[in-house]
């Protein structure tokens, strides 16, 4: 396990959220053949509350969350803005603080450098 004062702080998870499993599919894929994203895992269903335009909604969503470096963010966000049927995507980065080596590395090789 890495710790949080190395290397590891390079690294990113991203989370999005999208009102289809066809678009989080075409995300998805979108972001990993561009080598924005080492890997976009689909989670759904998720149920979602929240405020919008004054009112409280509830939607039924499906969740992609990406793991990559953190200065593959910027063309990761345009990507899935690119995309995305949303007036305002969730789109938020959180910095991976420990990772195992090898998986990291993974990522390295997937997304580093290109």
């Amino acid at each position: 396990m890495k710790t949080g004062n190395d290397k590891s702080r390079e690294y990113v998870q991203v989370v999005c959220t999208v009102g289809t499993e066809l678009e989080a599919e075409r995300i998805a894929r979108a972001v990993v053949e561009q080598r924005l994203a080492a890997c976009v895992q689909i989670i759904a269903p998720v149920q979602s509350i929240y405020w919008w335009r004054g009112a409280i909604e509830r939607s039924t969503e499906w969740m992609c969350v990406m793991k990559t470096k953190w200065e593959k963010f910027e063309g990761l966000r345009r990507a899935i803005r690119e995309q995305h049927t949303y007036e305002t995507p969730e789109i938020i980065a959180t910095p991976i603080v420990g990772g195992d080596e090898a998986y990291l590395a993974w990522i390295e090789e997937e997304v580093g450098g290109r």
